[in-house]
């Protein structure tokens, strides 16, 4: 195991977790197992991307504004960061598999009542629930995916999981595309149910059980939880969409008061909802700090590179999909190899090396010339996106093992809400630029992104310095 995982398979008390999955699944149904992760991990990723596509066509079906149809991605946003700990916390207490499988089986039945909606009320409500099915999915994803590996594999199950969320977001927009040009926008929804139904099915057959733990839950926590991350987004969003300064204040004041009896509440609690208790092991808090940085760039070289290269360099929409498309394409070859590289070396080397890469990558992009050629453009997109790849899988992996095992779903849900956290803020800083400077907003974006990159991969080598006694995670 790498010198920077943490021991993972004791309780608090010192004593062994008694699960009969601490060794992995045995072959085949470890790989009917990862089969289900993936299909499910799919529909919840790929839900958010092709909905972004079709907004314009399902606002002018529903005779819905421009403005008021962007709630179709809000409230599905909304509802997964704000139930993301809530729900890792309730699987750590009666097992991941029941919240898995119950956010499925909520995800698949609103897909059909989104592909029913005929309002935007109505298909804005039926994506909260279908968030909320989501958020039951991504919270205990990685903690499934920890009983369903042997430790010494565990790289190569959290590359799998990196490699699926690269693919699917990478053919959202083609898949929303295809769709589209062949039948009406709820066919976008309604061709998840089949999947889901046949992902439910076989989860039911080979996801693994844990026992859980028999602590109450705290459902104070809960909605102390949905209201700081609640009024972050909505004060986020307010910020990116010119709202009034006093208005915008006034949520991140109450987020942040909020959010201070809600960490003080949490540091009385034996297993609490904000995993307190883990980000107290230096080698999780440094990983989280890690995931929050990176996502931040990589938002924020996402959402201004189609208009440094359309609006800058004169591509047209289709030309900047293709010269995209480099950075998650890399990502697909480089996640599965940086697996299996962490189960040998440790992720504070491998993620310090990618987020260097990307961070080289990132300022190349912004230092371009006036008339680039297209595959100057493309190799920087591609290292940017090998940089990437090879950071993800590993830290995902030290934060997972860096947890004790029955903390498992703490830990799921705090790698998701960091990604969360990362690109939320990466997306209003964009907004905060591009207002400050709209002439040269996104090359100084790109310099931003590169700061934030240069800062994620500083903060991974220091794990290489954390001395942890080696154990099984």
């Amino acid at each position: 195991m790498p010198a920077d995982a943490a021991p993972a398979s004791l309780h608090a008390a010192g004593t062994p977790l008694a699960d009969s999955t601490e060794q992995g699944l045995p072959i085949p149904q470890r790989y009917w197992a990862m089969l289900v992760i993936a299909l499910a991990l799919t529909l919840a990723v790929l839900d958010s991307a092709i909905a972004n596509v079709a907004l314009p066509t399902i606002a002018r079906n529903l005779h819905a504004s421009a403005a008021g149809s962007i709630w179709v991605v809000n409230a599905y946003q909304l509802a997964i960061t704000i139930s993301l700990l809530p729900l890792a916390s309730l699987g750590d207490r009666i097992g991941y598999r029941r919240i898995y499988l119950g956010g499925l089986i909520l995800f698949t039945v609103a897909s059909f009542g989104c592909a029913l909606s005929t309002s935007l009320p109505t298909l804005a409500l039926a994506r909260v629930v279908q968030g909320f099915g989501a958020a039951g999915i991504m919270s205990v994803n990685t903690a499934l995916v920890r009983m369903i590996y042997p430790p010494a594999q565990l790289g190569r199950g959290v590359a799998i999981n990196a490699m699926v969320v690269a693919i699917s977001s990478a053919v959202g927009p083609t898949v929303a595309s295809g769709v589209l040009a062949v039948a009406s926008w709820p066919w976008l929804f309604a061709i998840n149910v089949p999947i889901g139904i046949a992902a439910i099915v076989g989860g039911f057959k080979a996801l693994p059980l844990n026992p859980g733990h028999e602590s109450p839950y705290d459902y104070l926590s809960a909605v102390m939880n949905a209201l700081v991350f609640g009024l972050l987004i909505f004060a986020v969003d307010g910020l990116g969409h010119g709202e009034r300064f006093g208005w915008v204040a006034a949520e991140a004041l109450g987020a942040v008061v909020i959010g201070y009896f809600f960490v003080r509440r949490q540091l009385t609690q034996p297993a609490p909802l904000l995993p307190i208790d883990l980000l107290k092991i230096p080698v999780f808090a440094l990983s989280i700090g890690t995931s929050v940085c990176s996502f931040c760039a990589q938002m924020l070289a996402f959402v201004s590179l189609p208009f440094l290269l359309q609006d800058t360099l004169g591509f047209s929409q289709v030309d900047t999909g293709l010269l995209m498309t480099p950075w998650p394409a890399v990502i697909i070859l480089a996640a599965p190899i940086a697996g299996v590289l962490s189960d040998k070396v440790s992720s504070g080397w491998l993620g310090g090396i990618g987020l260097v890469a990307m961070t080289v990558g990132l300022l190349l992009l912004a230092t371009l010339g006036a008339h680039p050629e297209p595959m100057q453009i493309a190799w920087r997109m591609a290292l940017c996106g090998a940089g990437f790849g090879i950071f993800q899988s590993p830290n995902n992996r030290t934060m997972l093992s860096a947890a004790p095992r029955e903390r498992s779903g703490g830990a799921s849900g705090m790698l998701g809400t960091a990604r969360l956290t990362g690109q939320t803020l990466g997306a209003a800083l964009v907004a905060l630029i591009f207002g400050i400077a709209p002439q040269h907003g996104p090359t100084i974006v790109l310099y931003v992104a590169a700061c934030f990159s240069a800062v994620a991969a500083v903060v991974s080598t220091l794990r290489v310095m954390q001395r942890v006694n080696v154990q099984a995670a």
